[in-house]
């Protein structure tokens, strides 16, 4: 029944647009809450867009100020499609050749913050269903597009679903890449403390999840210290008379393809005579390793590959120092193992260990029902047996909900450029996705 479905996709490619145009200019990033708005206004008005337009679809829509569905068929089982609704923030306007709140065509190319993660593949599922209920297709399962609102920051939208409502029996998010990512490493995020005298008061790190690429330092010896970094080979400049350590920004997740700023300037304040318990941990057990495997051995797994340790942020003030450190673990290895090696080495410095935050890994046998399916459905549909399922360090929503997979939207040959200026992505693309997404839930309601 679906031979129409290309037709029918070329005949909604206009209302796909337009939908996605008024979500994208809903600039729905994280603000101050309130009881009213959990995540503030314009995520509260993004999701109700969101719902309107489903229910002008013919969807039955459900609003919670944290999070909403929207949902079509019948039966006692239920398919999830899982996606979100925040953004990040656009940043530094200036770097941004479009109004990254307001939809923009140039080449066939969508431009707007959002329409890559996640508007435009949330959109685009959403659309895939459309067309198979235009089509006249009957849901023999129920499909329910759940729609988070805080997944850029701390998943409260999605955990207060999870509380509440109706846990579906598979899922699948729209919110990575195609073919389909099988495995996502676990995400444990720490703080480590120590108190004792130091002369140093330093700050800086932008966020756990991102290898910090600057580090200023504005304390005595600068001199001294200049001269470590030009004999180390490090890289600095000079800005408003502060010194500053340059590094190379990369997510947590591939710390080997970052150079962290913070650990070349601490190496080198070590060097010019600066002592502390938590300076020696961070010189002599962690060092420019990404894998610290001073720490944990060599750590990593077939289906997954290495630990990753990352430092990104620190903290010396008065008597207090502090490190946050984001480590991603392998698929396979015990967060126990981690943690009991970890509190190993900093037992020797006399620090403490405070866990921030953990989500545990993502594993997909390759012999799962719902792994051949979205796999062989991307294959038929593109023709591309080349491109392997994928392992990543990163975090997606498919670790939200038990027997989740993460399922595109975009393509091995694609820009990646989330959470990036000019974030784009190709309206064919989009539309290829709504494709395989249709002919995807197709075959979950007829097969399983």
């Amino acid at each position: 029944m679906l031979e129409n479905i290309e037709k029918l996709i070329s005949a909604n490619k206009s209302d796909f647009i337009h939908d996605l145009e008024e979500v994208i200019k809903i600039p729905s990033v994280n603000e101050e809450e309130s009881e009213e708005f959990p995540f503030g206004k314009n995520i509260d008005n993004v999701l109700k867009k969101t719902l309107e337009i489903c229910e002008r679809m013919g969807f039955k829509t459900f609003y919670n100020p944290y999070y909403g569905y929207a949902e079509i068929g019948e039966g006692k089982e239920l398919i999830g499609v899982l996606g979100h609704l925040d953004v990040v923030p656009a940043g530094d306007l200036n770097n941004w050749e479009t109004d990254p709140f307001s939809l923009e065509i140039k080449d066939g190319i969508l431009y707007g913050r959002g329409v890559q993660d996640d508007k435009g593949p949330m959109l685009a599922a959403i659309y895939a269903v459309k067309i198979l209920k235009d089509m006249g297709y009957e849901f023999k399962k129920r499909i329910r597009f759940i729609f988070g609102t805080d997944e850029e920051l701390l998943w409260r939208g999605i955990e207060k679903y999870k509380e509440k409502e109706e846990i579906p029996t598979i899922s699948f998010t729209p919110d990575s890449q195609f073919p389909l990512v099988y495995a996502e490493k676990g995400l444990l995020q720490l703080k480590i403390s120590g108190n004792e005298k130091c002369d140093l008061n330093i700050s800086g790190g932008s966020a756990l999840n991102a290898v910090p690429d600057e580090m200023e330092y504005s304390g005595k010896d600068q001199e001294k210290l200049q001269n470590e970094l030009e004999d180390a080979g490090y890289e600095y400049t000079v800005k408003n008379g502060k010194l500053v350590v340059l590094g190379k920004s990369a997510h947590a997740k591939d710390t080997e393809k970052g150079v962290n700023a913070i650990i070349r300037l601490i190496i080198t304040l070590n060097k010019i005579g600066y002592r502390s318990n938590m300076i020696d941990f961070i010189v002599n057990e962690v060092g420019e390793d990404p894998y610290a495997t001073k720490i944990f051995g060599e750590c990593k797994d077939e289906d997954s590959g290495y630990l990753k340790f990352n430092i990104g942020k620190i903290e010396f003030k008065g008597n207090k120092q502090e490190i946050g450190v984001d480590i991603r673990i392998p698929v396979t290895v015990e967060k126990e193992f981690v943690m009991e090696k970890l509190k190993e080495k900093a037992q020797k410095y006399n620090l403490i260990i405070e866990e921030i935050d953990w989500l545990a890994p993502v594993y997909f046998s390759k012999e799962h029902f719902l792994y051949q399916i979205l796999l062989n459905t991307y294959r038929e549909e593109t023709g591309d047996y080349k491109s392997l399922p994928i392992s990543s360090g990163g975090a997606t929503y498919a670790r939200a909900l038990k027997n989740c997979i993460a399922f595109g939207a975009t393509f091995p040959d694609s820009a990646k450029t989330e959470h990036q200026p000019n974030e784009s992505i190709k309206l064919d693309d989009l539309l290829k996705a709504i494709k395989i997404y249709a002919k995807a839930i197709y075959k979950i309601c007829e097969e399983v």
